[in-house]
C-alpha cells in the first residue's frame, strides 16, 4: 500500500524527540519501582496489611502486559502523536487519582488506569523514534532513551523511601502531574505524527486470547513462591495460561491480520534480539532486586547507603550514551552481544564474592562495571530488533519487543527470588548470614544462566545489523504505509 506524501519531522522536532521519549520512559520506569520502599507507609495510611499492597503493585504490571500488544495497532490507526499524547494523559490522570485515593480498592483501580497509559508510552515512543531517525542514527537515539530505563529502577527505591519518610505518600504520584502536563504540551507541539494509510481491523479474538494468557501468566509470576495458592492451583493456572497463548499461536496463523505478527520471528536478527534479549534479561534484570538485599541485609548498610552504591550503575549507563554507535560500528552486533553477555555473566559471578571484608571502592567498581555492560547490552538488543525489519512491520516489532521485555522483567524478579530462596533454610525465619549465603548462591545461578544465554547470540552472522550499526546516511524509516505529519 502506498502512503500519501507528507513532510518529515523538522530539525527542532528531531532534536527534542529523544528528550521527550526519554522523559516518558523515565516516568514509566520510575513508577514500577518507586512504590517498593513505600509499601509499609502506604499500607499504614490506608489501614491495610502490607501484604494487601501486593495488589497495588501487581495491578500495574498486569495492565502493562495486557495493553502493550494493542498499542501498535492504535499507533497505526490513530497516529503516533495522538496515541502517545493519550498515553501520557492517561498516565498523568491515573497518577493524580492514585494520589487522591483514600482506600486500597480505588488505588488498585487507578493503578490499572496508570498501566493503560504506561503500556502505550514505551512501544509507541520507540516506534516514533524508529520512524523518525534513519537506521544509521537509530543507535544514538536509542542509547539516549535507554538511560532513563536504567535510572528509574535505581532512583525509585531511594525516592520512595525519602518521600514516605519526609512527606505524604501521595507525593509519589503527584510528582508525575507537572511532568505529564509538560509532556503533553511538547507532544502536541513537536512530536511527529506517523500513521498507516489504511489500517486493518483490530484482532479482537487475538486480543482476548493473548491478553488473557499474558495477564494470567503475569499474575502467576506475581504470586509464585507464596502460600496464598496451592501448588495444584499454580500448576492449573500455568497450564491455562499456556493453553491460551498456544491458542493465540494457532489463531495468528489462521487470521489475516493478527494482533502480533509472529511471522517476524522468521527474521534471524529479530529472532535473536527478542529471544536472546528475553533470556538475558531474565538473568540480569533480577540483579537490581538482589543487590539491595545483599547490601542492606547481608552487609548491614542503610537503604540510603545501598542506594548510593547502586548509583554507580546509573553513572556508567550515562557515560556510554555517546560512544555506543562507535562500539557497534567497530565490532558489529554479534561480537558485541556475545562478548558483552559473557562479561555480564562474569560480573554477576563476582557479585557472589562480596562480603563484610569487601572494601567499598571495590563494590562501587563492580557495580559501575555492571552498569557499563548492562547499558551496552540493552541498547544493542533494543536496536537489533529493527535491523532487518521493514518500516511497515516496525509497529509489530516494537509491540512484540516491548511485550517480551515486560515479561522478562517479571520473570527476572520471580527467578531471582526463587533461586535465592532455594538456598535459604527458612525464608521467614532466617539470619542475615543465611540470607547472605542464599543471595550469593542465587547470584551464582543467575551468572551461569547469563553465560548460557550467549548461545542465542552466537546464531548471528558477523555482518548482521550492519544497516543499523554503520553510519551511512540512511533515510528516515518512514517507508511504505507510513506518513509523517
Amino acid at each position: 500500500m502506498q502512503a500519501a506524501e507528507a513532510p518529515l519531522p523538522d530539525q527542532v522536532s528531531r532534536q527534542l524527540l529523544p528528550w521527550l521519549v526519554a522523559v516518558a520512559f523515565f516516568m514509566q520506569a520510575l513508577d514500577t519501582t518507586i512504590l517498593n520502599t513505600a509499601v509499609p507507609g502506604i499500607a499504614h495510611a490506608l489501614g491495610v496489611g502490607p501484604l494487601s499492597m501486593k495488589a497495588v503493585l501487581a495491578s500495574y504490571t498486569l495492565s502493562l502486559a495486557v495493553f502493550i500488544p494493542v498499542s501498535g495497532w492504535m499507533a497505526n490507526r490513530f497516529g503516533t502523536r495522538r496515541v502517545f499524547g493519550s498515553a501520557i494523559a492517561l498516565f498523568t490522570l491515573g497518577s493524580l487519582l492514585c494520589g487522591l485515593s483514600r482506600n486500597i480498592h480505588w488505588l488498585v483501580a487507578f493503578r490499572v488506569l496508570q498501566g493503560c497509559g504506561g503500556a502505550m508510552m514505551v512501544p509507541v515512543g520507540r516506534l516514533t523514534l524508529v520512524r523518525t531517525f534513519g537506521k544509521a542514527e537509530l543507535v544514538r537515539a536509542m542509547s539516549f532513551v535507554a538511560v532513563p530505563g536504567l535510572l528509574g529502577p535505581l532512583f525509585g527505591p531511594i525516592a520512595g523511601g525519602l518521600i514516605t519518610g519526609y512527606a505524604h505518600w501521595s507525593v509519589i504520584f503527584f510528582i508525575n502531574v507537572p511532568v505529564g502536563l509538560a509532556g503533553l504540551y511538547l507532544v502536541r507541539r513537536y512530536l511527529p505524527d506517523f500513521r498507516e494509510a489504511r489500517t486493518p481491523p483490530l484482532d479482537l479474538a487475538g486480543l482476548v486470547l493473548f491478553g488473557s494468557g499474558i495477564a494470567l501468566l503475569s499474575y502467576v509470576l506475581e504470586v509464585f513462591g507464596e502460600y496464598r495458592l496451592s501448588s495444584a492451583a499454580i500448576a492449573g493456572l500455568l497450564a491455562l495460561s499456556f493453553a491460551l497463548l498456544a491458542g493465540y499461536g494457532l489463531h495468528s496463523r489462521r487470521t489475516r491480520h493478527p494482533l502480533l505478527n509472529l511471522a517476524l520471528f522468521r527474521v534471524r536478527t529479530f529472532r535473536a534480539a527478542v529471544n536472546g534479549g528475553f533470556f538475558t534479561r531474565v538473568s540480569i534484570s533480577g540483579i537490581p532486586f538482589l543487590l539491595p538485599l545483599l547490601f542492606q541485609v547481608g552487609l548491614g548498610y542503610t537503604p540510603i547507603q545501598s542506594g548510593l552504591l547502586m548509583m554507580a550503575q546509573a553513572f556508567a549507563a550515562m557515560s556510554l550514551k555517546m560512544i555506543m554507535p562507535r562500539i557497534l560500528a567497530r565490532f558489529g552486533y554479534r561480537a558485541v552481544l556475545v562478548s558483552n553477555t559473557l562479561m555480564l555473566g562474569v560480573l554477576i559471578l563476582l557479585f557472589a564474592t562480596i562480603g563484610a571484608a569487601t572494601p567499598v571502592w571495590l563494590i562501587v567498581l563492580q557495580v559501575f562495571g555492571f552498569g557499563l555492560f548492562s547499558s551496552i547490552q540493552y541498547t544493542s538488543m533494543n536496536t537489533l530488533v529493527y535491523a532487518d525489519v521493514s518500516a511497515r512491520a516496525a509497529s509489530d516489532a516494537s509491540t512484540i519487543a516491548s511485550t517480551g521485555q515486560q515479561l522478562s522483567i517479571s520473570f527476572a524478579v520471580a527467578t531471582a527470588s526463587l533461586v535465592t530462596a532455594l538456598f535459604v533454610p527458612d525464608r521467614f525465619h532466617t539470619t542475615p548470614g543465611e540470607l547472605l549465603h542464599g543471595i550469593h548462591q542465587g547470584l551464582v545461578v543467575l551468572g551461569c544462566a547469563t553465560l548460557l544465554s550467549t548461545l542465542v547470540f552466537r546464531a548471528l552472522r558477523r555482518d548482521d545489523g550492519s544497516a543499523v550499526s554503520r553510519h551511512g546516511g540512511a533515510a528516515p524509516v518512514t517507508g511504505e504505509g507510513a506518513t509523517a505529519r
